[in-house]
């Protein structure tokens, strides 16, 4: 009885919070407006950062969170990774693409695709080449070279743009979302709109039984382990996550700490330069708390998020969700 008074008063002081915060939400300005070059803090792998930071800048349609996007979609960071095209990589290069592009980045005297020193730079080149190939064509310079790389240069100078191809144009659209995911703020996020009904849904599970891999369906009795969770809370609002804690860190753009509103996915991590290592994920509802399916044995319940794991946070949009790839990693953490 007492635990049921305790969940009906946080459950008040949730909703007298979200309603606060978001009116006074209402006058905030809007996203990042330019392209940024800086990355947000851990959403490239310490390993790879100093990579992506230099070589993003190689060219003027080229930016650091572009090609980490690019790189994200390719291989989700994988340097070993191999596609069913025999794409080699952690840029997914065709051998016969990498006999023209691929550079020895590292300066070790030879060009090996498997190696992340000479592939990340090759990347940058290659989207280079790219862009001035269509340097002429009309409409967006970053949206040409992007679609270049995805259907040839050929096309895109023949269409005078982003031709008309669904695979093309949806590539470029989701590597220009994904690469706010992977850019630093440049002043404030703009807020949800659907962050109230995933709130909703999250109070509505408290003090469900965490279950490790549950989603919530019949089978799981609808437990939930932490991402499932956050999945299950933005489905109800139409925006589909992707499974695992570290994919969802790319569902939309990085609050600060100081800056976050109700709503947004928080994140905890034991390498703190590494959003890949990412292990647990909560939906914050203010206050310094979050709603989250903690571990095995304890059930969804609110947690305070100022720990010494604290990675970040993600403003999730559904833009932002639909460019995701899902790339389950071998022994991630849902």
């Amino acid at each position: 009885m007492a635990g049921g008074i305790g969940i009906g008063l946080c459950l008040s002081f949730v909703v007298l919070l979200v309603v606060g915060t978001y009116s006074a939400a209402a006058g905030m300005m809007t996203g990042a407006g330019g392209r940024a070059v800086n990355l947000a803090k851990g959403a490239v792998p310490a390993a790879y950062q100093p990579l992506v930071q230099k070589w993003g800048n190689l060219c003027p349609a080229l930016n650091p969170a572009l090609l980490a996007a690019q790189l994200y979609q390719e291989s989700g960071w994988k340097p070993n990774a191999v596609s069913h095209a025999d794409a080699r990589g952690i840029a997914q290069f065709i051998p016969g693409t990498w006999a023209m592009y691929g550079v020895d980045g590292d300066g070790d005297g030879d060009r090996d695709i498997w190696d992340p020193n000479d592939a990340i730079p090759s990347a940058a080149t290659y989207d280079c080449a790219l862009a001035k190939d269509v340097r002429d064509v009309p409409g967006d310079v970053v949206n040409n070279m992007l679609a270049a790389y995805n259907a040839g240069p050929y096309r895109v100078i023949k269409a005078g743009g982003v031709p008309s191809i669904r695979e093309t144009q949806g590539y470029v659209k989701t590597i220009r979302s994904l690469e706010k995911s992977f850019a630093a703020p440049v002043g404030r996020v703009a807020p949800s709109q659907q962050a109230a009904g995933a709130i909703y849904f999250a109070q509505k599970q408290l003090g469900t039984p965490y279950l490790w891999g549950g989603e919530g369906g019949v089978e799981d009795n609808g437990r939930f382990d932490c991402s499932g969770l956050t999945q299950a809370a933005y489905e109800t609002v139409g925006i589909r996550l992707p499974r695992v804690a570290n994919d969802q860190y790319n569902a939309g753009e990085h609050p600060a700490r100081n800056e976050l509103l109700p709503g947004d996915l928080v994140f905890f991590s034991d390498d703190l330069t590494n959003s890949r290592a990412i292990r647990h994920v909560g939906l914050y509802v203010g206050g310094g708390y979050m709603i989250n399916a903690p571990f095995t044995g304890a059930v969804i319940r609110f947690d305070k998020i100022d720990t010494p794991d604290y990675f970040g946070a993600t403003r999730v949009t559904k833009a932002g969700a639909e460019a995701l790839p899902d790339h389950r990693a071998a022994g991630n953490t849902p």
